[in-house]
Formats: structure tokens, sequence, C-alpha cells
């Protein structure tokens, strides 16, 4: 066997190959395990501030490297894309989530709906290299046949295809979608009727997939897309009564409490503040409700929400626990590099989305809207009850940052990062540098030993990943992925950004934005509350230039103007566009 600390020397130096790795009868490349948590806000974990229970991710953290400045894509299908191909979302497919996509970008390229086959995704170029291929749990990139997870390089697969999909039976969960589709490798499955719980369906899978092979000595790549914690909020009971009190003072408490738990544990700034025009939103949906103002009924519905939030995501934690001890045992952990994140920051969506989804809900759901539960919240979470947490919660989610998912706000994109990588990475390790959702393809590449892909793969024309090793930062050889030198150009639903060091130039649409451009320090100013336009013009226009650049490279598609991705899903879903 080849020591771990010698095979990443030469891995760090030069691609190796199936042949080399394998000399001794035994392929001594490390797996790969990645965990997927969705729509799960930076605050969320125990490790990044949270009082909800999650040792497993916690110990994760104190194994590995814990990464404090990591950025994904706003929503949910954007970032998979640029996860598994290491390619720009507006290239591979996912120019915008389909779900949202606006009337003027059905049709173009970059805009299919699915990942695109101008890509080559993670599993294809791992198992053309000699490594299993296991997928479980949400995919989110395609459900026809030619876009599932078996046909883009997994071995075996059981995925969903939609956002999202009720935790307990087969049922959309929400009325844009006629059906959901489960595949598992190439064929269309039901799920089970009876013990059916997603996270711990997901789990036991993927673990019944590595043990199928384990005994060929060949490493593997594992991908775990959980469907905690996007809505609807569904976890077994003693998981959701666990956090009975906790969260009785409040949406505004528990923002004030988190933000101090992350600056005791280091991981911000001791000078860094909350966004106090965070609950002003003009736009109600959207708008923090004030506590106190809420009647003894409201008051306990909402908290009952966050318990089911808060339960889903520690039975996600749970079940995270059981694959890490199957490692364990099997005495393949510590060559296994494991990486947990979120694929965008918190949903502040709740019913009703639209008068015209309140019938569907009602139709498919026993209980749904506070009076439907008549006073007694016990069963949220349960079969047959449909339960989202609002922007009072979310906002506690994304602390420090403000507002969520779809914009281009730090609670959009910032995101919990860590990588467990025994031999490798020194444990308890923190990085407060940038780091981008395209920075990893390359990095399981090279430790993987396999050589990025040219502009040709297979006999056909492919996007070569962009992104920048992560490996020497996880060697501790430095201690930043991307410099100035290395900019980052970003755009979902019209918000944009671009990264530039400590620096992040945003525009966003209402009601967040105007459509100014604004800059921010988000090393030391995550909540985005100081903005340095006028202060750095020079920086500014410096960057705008290279986003124009940058658009015109990705064949960036604008929305029109008066677009609202709210909306869009309505008109989306009665035309059948893409469902």
């Amino acid at each position: 066997m080849v020591p771990l600390k010698s095979l990443f020397a030469l891995v760090g130096s030069v691609a190796l190959s199936t042949a080399a790795v394998a000399a001794d009868g035994d392929d001594n490349r490390p797996n790969i395990l990645i965990l997927i948590a969705d729509d799960m806000g930076f605050s969320d974990v125990g490790a990044f501030g949270s009082e909800i229970e999650t040792p497993t991710i916690d110990q994760l953290a104190d194994q590995g490297m814990l990464f404090t400045n990591f950025h994904v894509g706003a929503s949910c299908s954007p970032t998979r894309t640029m996860l598994i191909s290491g390619v720009d979302n507006h290239l591979a497919g996912l120019g915008n989530m389909l779900e949202i996509q606006a009337d003027n970008q059905f049709g173009k390229p970059g805009y299919e709906g699915h990942l695109n086959d101008k890509v080559v995704a993670l599993p294809r170029l791992l198992r053309d290299a000699g490594y299993h291929t296991y997928m479980t749990g949400k995919w989110h990139l395609g459900h026809e046949p030619e876009t599932i997870a078996h046909a883009r390089g997994f071995e075996k697969s059981f995925m969903l295809g939609e956002s999202g999909a009720d935790n307990w039976v087969e049922q959309p969960y929400a009325p844009f979608y006629e059906r959901v589709h489960y595949y598992e490798d190439d064929k269309l499955v039901s799920l089970p009727t009876d013990e059916y719980f997603s996270s711990d369906f997901y789990t036991q899978q993927m673990i019944d997939y590595i043990d199928s092979n384990l005994d060929d000595g060949k490493p593997f790549l594992a991908w775990v897309g959980y469907q905690a914690v996007h809505y609807p909020h569904q976890a077994p009971k003693e998981f959701i009564d666990k956090y009975d009190g906790v969260y009785d003072e409040g949406f505004e408490a528990l923002r004030v409490s988190r933000l101090e738990r992350q600056k005791e544990l280091g991981l911000i700034s001791p000078d860094v503040k909350l966004d106090p025009e965070f609950a002003k939103t003009s736009y109600e949906p959207w708008r923090m409700p004030d506590w106190e103002k809420l009647s003894e009924e409201e008051q306990a519905f909402n908290a009952r929400r966050m318990q089911t939030y808060a339960g889903m995501l520690d039975n996600m934690d749970v079940n995270i626990g059981r694959l890490l001890s199957y490692l364990d045992e099997k005495g393949i952990a510590d060559n296994t590099v494991v990486i947990f994140l979120a694929d965008n920051g918190p949903d502040p969506n709740q019913l009703p989305l639209s008068e015209a989804y309140r019938d569907w809900y009602k139709a498919n759901y026993d209980k749904v809207y506070m009076e439907d539960f008549k006073g007694d919240f016990s069963d949220m979470g349960q079969k047959g009850v449909y339960a989202d947490y609002g922007p009072g919660w979310a906002a506690a989610a994304a602390v420090p940052g403000s507002y969520f998912k779809t914009f281009s706000t730090e609670g959009g994109l910032r995101v919990p990062l860590i990588v467990r990588f025994p031999g490798v990475v020194e444990p308890g390790t923190q990085i407060d540098k940038f780091a981008f959702v395209r920075d990893i393809v390359p990095t399981l590449l090279e430790v993987a030993g396999v050589e990025t892909p040219d502009s040709v793969y297979d006999g056909r024309e492919i996007y070569t990943p962009d992104g920048i090793s992560m490996l020497p930062v996880l060697e501790g050889k430095i201690q930043t992925v991307r410099d100035d030198a290395n900019p980052v150009g970003y755009e979902l639903a019209g918000s944009s950004a671009v990264f530039q060091g400590r620096f992040k130039l945003m525009q966003n649409l209402p009601p967040k934005g105007t459509g100014a451009w604004e800059l921010y320090d988000i090393e030391t100013d995550p909540s985005e509350l100081h903005n340095l336009a006028s202060e750095m013009p020079e920086r500014v226009a410096e960057m705008r230039a290279f986003y124009e650049s940058y658009a015109k490279d990705v064949n960036l598609v604008p929305v029109p103007d008066g677009y609202n991705p709210l909306e869009q899903t309505v008109i989306n879903a009665k035309r059948g566009n893409g469902h």
C-alpha cells in the first residue's frame, strides 16, 4: 500500500494513471464522498453557529478544514451543475433554474434546463479512470432518460429528478410538477410504500451501493443529495419534539444568538453587525414579522415550524453519521475525502406562494395552513402535513448574511463547506478566504490523479472545467484559492456578482435591490452594510468591465424588465414550460 502522504505528494505534482496507483494490485487512490444539504443556511449547523444538534457534521469540521467564505450559486440546479461539471452554469445548461426561467431564455444555448452535453460530468471522468460511481437523492439536472444521473456517469443511482418532493410518500411538493420522477439506474421506478423517509432511504441506498463492490479494491465516488432541508419540512416526530421550547423567543432572538455564537467560534469578526433594515423589505411575502405582534397561536405555529426544520436537519446529521460509521467499520474512512456543503442559502418562501396554488395544496395535503391545525401543531412534519418556515427563520439561517436564495447577497450565496481529508488536511483548520463551487471539480480530479479534460472528450467538443484546484489550500501550503488575479463572474435570475479577492460587486433586482451596482468587502462585512462603491470607483469600473466580459463569454441572456421569479413559476406552470 502506498502511504497517503506519499501518494498525495505525487498527486500534487503530476496526474497519476490508474495503472501507476494500482501497481501493487490495489488502487490506493482515495474514495470521495460528497454530501449536499438543500436550501441550508450558513448558520444552520453547530460548527457554523447553530443551536441545532449536528454532532456528526461538527466532528467533520473538527477533523477537517472549515471554509467560512465559500460561495455557490443562489439556487439548486445551477449550483449542482457547477459542482458536477466545473463549468459555469450558463454554459452547462442551467443558465437559470428551469422552474423560474424567463420567457426569453427558453430555447437559448445554455438554457436547456438540464445538464447539457457540452460538459463532461465528474462521475463520467472518474468512472473512465477506474472509479466506481454512486449517487442517491436529489438530482435536479434532468429527468428524461438521456439527462438522468445514470446517463451522466453514475454506475449505480437512485435519483429524484425534480427540485424536491414529499419526504414520506411519492408525491410532488408543488403544483408546477405534474408528477415526480424517480430513477434507479436507467429505470423509472416508484418509491417504497412502507417505512420510507427520504434521508433514511438515500443513506441506506448509498451504503448498499458502496458495499456491493467494496471487495474489488477500486475507489469510489459517492454523491448524496439530501432533500433536507428543502421544504416541505418533514421529519420523524421524535426529532422535532426534542426542540420543544427552543424557538419560543422568536426570529430576531435566534439571529442575535447565532451571530454571537459565530463570533465566539471565530467564524466572523467581533465587529460584524446584523442588517437593521432586514425586516423592513417592502415585499410583504419576504418581510420578517415582529414576533411580539404575533398572537400566542401564531407564535406557537411559527415556533413549531422552526422545530420541524431543525428536526429535519438533525435527522440528516444522524444519517450522515450512519454513513460515516459504515466507512469506519469497513476500515476505509482514512482513505476517503468527505465534502459537506449546501447548494444555496435559505428559502424564505411560505404558502401561499400564489393564491392560484392554494386549492392544490388543500387537495394534496391534510394540513397546510395554520387554521388547518386547530391549535394543535404536534403533528407538523408528519405524513400528510406540509410545512415551510418563512422569512423570519430564513433570516436567522442566513446569519451573518442578509437576504436569501435566488439573490446575489451573502445570504443567498455563502454556505458552509467542510472538507475532511485524513493525512492531507490538518484537523481543525479554518480558511476565511474566498473560494467558489467551480473549484471543487479540478480539486477532486487532481486528488484522483485524473487529468482535466481539454476541449474534446469522447469525440465531442466540450467546455473545459475552469476552476482552480483547492488542493494546495487543503495541504496547508497556501491560504487562498483565488486572489485578486482570479476573479469570478456570476449571475442568476437577474441578480449578478463579481468576486475579486476580498471584494464583491453585486447587483440585485427588486425587492432586494434597485439594479444599482454595490461594492462590499465580504471578509470584514459579510452582512453587506457598508457599500464602498462611491469610495472605490476605479475598482467598481474594473469589476464591471470584468462582468461584461464574463457575460459575453458565457452567452448570458438577461431577464426582461419586470421579471419576478415567483411570478414566473406560475407562468411556467400554466404553460407547462419544462415541467
